[in-house]
């Protein structure tokens, strides 16, 4: 698949963010080549009048002042250091992040000004970052997420074309965590009737545990339109059996908590069975904050 790379500056590095578990987001890159066929984003790039069909993650904006931005707008006397949220709209470790390197600069700036934030990634290319990730974990609350939906290799293939193979995702886990770093795995999304049995949502939790996950949540599946018809069209080519009861669940983008409760239980209920917890085996402490120094007189 040939990717087109457009190297743009952009106005403002962090945006605000409703309805969300976070109130800002960083996303260094726009589009993503790992064109999952369940991509959320798709339905932005659908309201923005762009494709989210097939021809989504062809095309990458990058924004290649977005750390000397960020660390304008963390300067500024108005900022509070909330939390920032990084890859909500992109995966801030695909491919391009090897050549620009904006999502370690990012990290850099935000260590440097103290400044709590979150990553979420399926990119192995993290580890590469550890260096930076201890510097800024020492300095403020810094947490990692791999989204890890499921460890089916066919499951895997079909809805996550441009990732990382899963284990791959693991080893890096580990990686992370043996160097001090606080990381959780995201069972996200979880798709009903391909990826919610109890065995294979077991086998993820399991998983998680034995690479030193720090923390293990999901999220089941929502479709609003662009994502939608995308999704289904993938359905329809690898497991259409599952086609009518889709166009029957997701007749409203969301499902209802009769249909996700059960699956958020039952995760919780892996998490608490297996022991996922803050299981870090160094802490990462931080130096206190730098004091005015006060002149004698």
């Amino acid at each position: 698949m040939a990717v087109e790379y457009r190297e743009e500056p952009c106005r403002s590095a962090v945006n605000r963010v409703q309805g969300m578990g976070f109130s800002w987001s960083l996303n260094p890159y726009m589009g993503c080549v790992h064109r999952c066929t369940y991509c959320y984003v798709r339905a932005y790039e659908l309201r923005a009048d762009r494709p989210p069909d097939d021809r989504y993650g062809r095309s990458i904006r990058v924004k290649v002042n977005v750390a000397d931005v960020l660390r304008r707008e963390l300067a500024r006397p108005a900022w509070k250091r909330e939390e920032v949220a990084i890859g909500a709209a992109t995966d801030p470790y695909q491919p391009a992040e090897g050549r620009y390197r904006l999502t370690r600069g990012c990290i850099q700036v935000l260590g440097a000004a103290r400044n709590p934030f979150s990553l979420i990634t399926r990119g192995t290319m993290i580890v590469r970052d550890i260096d930076v990730l201890q510097e800024a974990a020492r300095r403020a609350e810094v947490g990692i997420t791999f989204s890890l939906p499921t460890l089916d290799p066919d499951i895997w293939r079909k809805t996550e074309p441009g990732t990382a193979p899963p284990r791959q995702r693991l080893r890096a886990l580990r990686m992370l965590v043996d160097a001090g770093i606080d990381v959780g795995v995201g069972i996200a999304p979880v798709l009903p009737g391909l990826t919610d049995s109890p065995a294979l949502l077991e086998d993820v939790a399991r998983a998680a545990r034995d690479a030193g996950a720090t923390g293990l949540w999901c999220n089941v599946l929502f479709l609003r339109p662009g994502t939608r018809e995308h999704f289904l069209e993938s359905l329809a080519r690898h497991w259409p059996e599952q086609l009518a009861r889709y166009e029957k669940l997701y007749a409203r983008p969301y499902l209802p908590p009769s249909e996700t409760e059960p699956i958020k239980e039952r995760v919780a209920a892996l998490r608490a069975g297996l022991g996922i917890a803050d299981r870090r085996r160094v802490k990462l402490e931080p130096p206190p904050e730098p004091e005015q120094m006060r002149l004698a007189i």
